[in-house]
């Protein structure tokens, strides 16, 4: 019998969009704090872990291309990685490099530093991406659609690598909203 298709199930292309808007004009990097916000509200205004199980973008593109695409290996993740040393401490680095990126544009805003148009994969590697900007608005608002394409770029590639390796959502495991949201979904029940 075949699965009930919702239309959940398409918010995937809510990934590809985002992404592909990014790449050609970098002030839509933005719009990736729908990303951070949103499994916030659900889970302090309903108390769970609904955006995260059901409407997480990131999560249904995991689920397509490992699961209906056929891309993931299907192995269970080591246990170390679904340990909460290795969740909440990937959550704060994942946080620090968030607010990294806040110090960053205020130091561009202030004009002590001046625009890094790059875009940095894995925290490393300096992608040139200076074809996306093209002025027009304040250094610093270029300069946090920047960091926070980097941030979500460099957590894609984890994802989809995880999920090559492992289960097709083996990233959700250890995503910081995802373990964030745990955290303040605990807290309420509380």
């Amino acid at each position: 019998m075949k699965q009930q298709r919702h239309w959940y199930h398409y918010l995937w292309i809510w990934s590809v969009i985002y992404f592909s808007l990014g790449f050609v004009n970098i002030l839509f990097a933005w719009l990736g704090l729908i990303s951070f916000c949103l499994p916030l509200i659900f889970a302090i205004g309903g108390g769970n872990k609904l955006f995260c199980n059901r409407y997480c973008d990131r999560g249904q593109f995991l689920r397509v291309m490992g699961s209906q695409v056929g891309l993931s290996r299907r192995r269970d993740m080591p246990e170390w990685m679904k340990g909460k040393i290795f969740r909440y401490g990937f959550m704060a680095f994942f946080f620090a490099m968030f607010f990294n990126i806040i110090y960053t544009s205020y130091l561009v805003g202030s004009e002590i530093q001046s625009l890094q148009d790059v875009v940095t994969l894995l925290w490393s590697f300096q992608l040139p991406w200076n074809w996306t900007y093209s002025a027009g608005v304040s250094p610093w608002v270029a300069q946090f659609a920047f960091g926070l394409y980097s941030l979500m770029l460099t957590s894609e590639v984890i994802a989809i690598a995880a999920m090559l390796v492992y289960k097709p959502r083996s990233w959700c495991v250890f995503c910081p909203m995802g373990t964030l949201t745990q955290t303040i979904c605990k807290a309420k029940l509380r």
